[in-house]
């Protein structure tokens, strides 16, 4: 085994383990998202398509070495890893024409072992490869950019608007980090407050029978611009706040009540990252190297306070806009762009301990939630 194959095998084991914790977590009714149970089941998805996609940049290992991480910073692969696996996906089927099948391979490897007496990696790598393109082609990975889908449909009982919650994801380029989005918009058109609202109970219409989730946003008439807007508004350069913002300006008929962003990463682990030292000299120490990492994320949320309402004249007029809320108390949240922050961060247990007798865990974690994993389950407030 080579230095390369083994850094290989040590991180994505430490990753593995690190989203397996996550979702469980994440699933746990003692986890602070699980009171906005949709929320931590629309992140669950996504993080189980990095899973998914963590599993074929291993199994591509099997006839390639192309894999970079960000070691530096984010602990997450490098962007072009997503467009290889995008791409191998879009090709899967072509390039399997032109590979034996599974059980000719093992024929023709037994025949190689018995004839020339050495183990045959031409066709070991072919077999690698052919199982690969099976998996990538028929599993939701986690894409450069993932289309919005409608998970949830309401109304606002104050303003007569059906709402829905919107969700999408991307991967940004630069930081290299996953990023999930969530929109709870409330809809003016007039098509779909028709559609949609009971005018005698203020409610969803009963006989309206919607098969959620519905991919895109639930207005067909603007399905597609919110799919443009969202794929160029998805950067982590741009404050939730900007977001927000620019999709209140940008859609006459939809009005953004609350957006959330949840960032997942900086992502450390022993001997492959090097993105904290003080982090990454601790978790050295760790025995198991599956259990020497740790895993940060970030929610953020912005809100509208209030809305202004819009004036039509003869000669000029102004759309509804939001006031969104920035809390100028907290120098962070301004510096985010967002109405609130939380910083989250899951360290296995045995991980937890080399930083205690360290005597580093106060000021690692600081203004930190820490979530520990041991045995299987999430222990949080510790």
């Amino acid at each position: 085994m080579t230095a390369e194959t083994d850094a290989a095998d040590r991180y994505f084991a430490a990753i593995s383990s690190a989203l397996s914790g996550l979702e469980v977590f994440m699933r746990d009714d003692r986890s602070p998202l699980y009171r906005h149970g949709i929320v931590a089941r629309i992140v669950a998805e996504y993080i189980a398509r990095l899973e998914t996609s963590f599993s074929c940049w291993r199994n591509r290992l099997g006839f390639t070495d192309a894999f970079r991480i960000s070691r530096a910073e984010s602990g997450f692969p490098v962007f072009q890893n997503l467009l290889e696996l995008e791409n191998d996906r879009r090709q899967a089927d072509a390039r399997l024409t032109n590979i034996p099948l599974p059980g000719e391979l093992r024929e023709e490897m037994a025949d190689f072992i018995l004839r020339h007496k050495e183990f045959p990696r031409a066709l070991q790598k072919s077999m690698a490869e052919r199982l690969y393109l099976e998996d990538v082609k028929g599993e939701q990975t986690f894409g450069p950019f993932t289309l919005a889908q409608t998970a949830k449909v309401s109304v606002n009982p104050k303003t007569g608007r059906p709402y829905y919650l919107v969700h999408w994801a991307s991967f940004d380029g630069t930081a290299n980090l996953p990023l999930v989005y969530m929109v709870t918009v409330e809809d003016s058109s007039e098509a779909m407050i028709a559609q949609l609202v009971d005018g005698d109970t203020g409610k969803l219409r009963e006989h309206i029978d919607i098969p959620l989730p519905v991919d895109g946003l639930l207005n067909p008439e603007l399905a597609h611009r919110f799919d443009d807007f969202t794929e160029k508004n998805s950067a982590y350069s741009l404050a939730p706040m900007t977001i927000a913002v620019n999709l209140d300006r940008d859609f006459e008929t939809l009005h953004p009540k609350q957006l959330r962003r949840v960032v997942l990463g900086p992502f450390y682990t022993a001997g492959i990252t090097d993105n904290n030292s003080t982090v990454t000299e601790i978790l050295a120490k760790v025995r198991k190297p599956e259990n020497a990492w740790l895993l940060t994320w970030t929610i953020q949320e912005v809100y509208s306070k209030g809305e202004k309402p819009g004036r039509r004249g003869l000669f000029s007029s102004e759309k509804t806009t939001q006031e969104f809320y920035i809390n100028t108390d907290d120098l962070e949240a301004t510096r985010q762009g967002v109405s609130s922050y939380e910083n989250h961060a899951l360290v296995p247990h045995e991980a937890y301990q080399a930083l205690y007798a360290a005597g580093e865990v106060q000021k690692i974690f600081a203004g930190y939630k820490v979530h520990i994993l041991s045995n299987g389950q999430v222990i949080s407030d510790v």
